[in-house]
């Protein structure tokens, strides 16, 4: 650890109980420690944050005895925010401090990021909440998708921002947020999907869904590591598509690419050998799924079309259920990835 980093911890641990109650809000305080479920602020008992220094160590270490992972109050800001790069941990830890920039002496305040823009679309993320037990996840189970918790790249915001394109109108509404990703793991967009506060379904607008930053060869990657082997895989167009199959199969990762333009051009994790497109009906989807197919035979990838009973995989999560949709894709899968893929039961 740089001694940059050392002092930014050392902060941090002076101050570790509101460190926790800002990034772990899932957890609560038990005698000298804050309980939590892990370093991504799942609900549980399993993470232990010391809160103040003892003989057993500085304030601000913590242990997962459930996955043996530990570490500082920099990693907790690092795994609940989806952070990658050091630089953005150290901004995140320097906003939370009210410290200024190394390059920024006397300023306290970083400059706005430009609309529209990859750093943009990190900032929104960073402000943002894991969606366990709230709005975001309550409306993903009325989807019928149940693992979606689990999800480094989900996220909530309870007051995004949203402007009508036609009059100019704003107003700020409870949004989904899914972060777009390059195969790093390195946030560079984001789609919000803005959600009604009644917990009714989506926000009663025209475009209830938008995308920011770069997307072309990126995607939302569900059930991945970033930099993980991908021997086998499957892409498509919409999120809830995605996720929808993630829940039947979540031993597999799949990358939503937001649009049919956007899944012709997704860039492929190396070694990949097998890949599944999830069919889409209209024209655009079928160019979409036509050039990746194409692509992906370039690349020595065997391209698989996965195809729904109804209108799309959510529709027939939510209208046959569950097992009715894994025995349809089932016969779909190559054997070896039918075993392995597939939820038991």
């Amino acid at each position: 650890m740089t001694s940059s980093a050392s002092e930014l911890a050392r902060r941090l641990g002076e101050d570790a109980e509101a460190v926790c109650r800002e990034y772990l809000s899932n957890g609560h305080r038990s005698g000298n420690h804050w309980i939590v479920g892990d370093v991504r602020n799942a609900r549980g008992r399993s993470m232990h944050v010391r809160l103040r220094a003892n003989a057993k160590g500085p304030a601000g270490k913590w242990v997962d005895e459930a996955s043996t992972e530990f570490g500082d109050l920099l990693d907790v800001i690092r795994e609940s925010c989806g952070l990658v790069e050091f630089r953005d941990v150290a901004d995140e830890a320097r906003r939370f401090l009210a410290m200024p920039r190394p390059q920024d002496l006397g300023a306290q305040r970083q400059p706005a990021a430009a609309r529209g823009s990859p750093d943009a679309a990190r900032r929104l993320f960073a402000m943002s909440q894991p969606i366990a037990g709230t709005l975001a996840e309550r409306y993903l189970a009325g989807r019928g998708i149940l693992r979606a918790a689990r999800e480094r790249a989900l996220r909530f915001h309870p007051s995004c921002y949203y402007r009508d394109l036609v009059t100019g109108e704003t107003q700020t509404l409870p949004a989904l947020i899914a972060a777009v990703t390059g195969l790093d793991g390195r946030i560079t967009g984001l789609q919000r999907t803005w959600l009604d506060p009644t917990g009714t379904g989506k926000a009663q607008l025209v475009d209830p869904r938008r995308s920011l930053g770069h997307l072309l060869g990126n995607g939302i990657w569900l059930g991945l590591e970033p930099c993980a082997p991908v021997p086998v895989m499957a892409a498509g167009e919409g999120f809830e598509t995605m996720a929808s199959l993630c829940t039947v199969m979540p031993a597999l990762p799949v990358a939503a690419a937001t649009s049919a333009n956007h899944l012709a051009g997704l860039i492929l994790p190396p070694g990949c050998q097998r890949l599944y497109i999830a069919a889409d009906a209209d024209a655009a989807g079928r160019h979409g799924i036509e050039r990746l197919s194409q692509r992906a035979g370039e690349a020595g990838i065997l391209a698989l079309a996965l195809w729904p009973q109804l209108g799309d995989f959510n529709d027939d999560l939510r209208h046959l259920g569950p097992l009715r949709l894994a025995a349809w894709l089932s016969d779909q899968l190559a054997p070896e990835d039918a075993r392995l893929v597939l939820s038991p039961g």
